[in-house]
């Protein structure tokens, strides 16, 4: 059967990809965060996601980018209280 995309899940790399840079963009200092460009990753990373997900991604980035912090208060700051979305 041939595979979809280049990849085969193309679209879950797009969004994990979309994820991990607007968490990484966010640790910028503020005068240094292209703004625009961090509301335009957004919409394409809400665009590529089920409903409701986003969140979810972005806590799951941000335990990736940060390993030794705690992922409970990480998935508590994105309003994930369980831990799972």
């Amino acid at each position: 059967m041939p595979r979809k995309g280049i990849t085969g899940h193309d679209e879950w790399v797009i969004t994990e990809a979309l994820a991990t840079a607007l968490v990484a963009l966010e640790q910028l200092p503020p005068k240094h965060q292209p703004r625009a460009h961090m509301e335009d990753i957004r919409k394409l990373l809400a665009a590529g996601c089920d409903p409701g997900t986003v969140t979810l991604h972005l806590a799951q980035a941000k335990c990736r980018l940060f390993p030794d912090a705690d992922p409970l208060a990480i998935y508590e700051e994105y309003g994930l209280s369980d831990g799972q979305g």
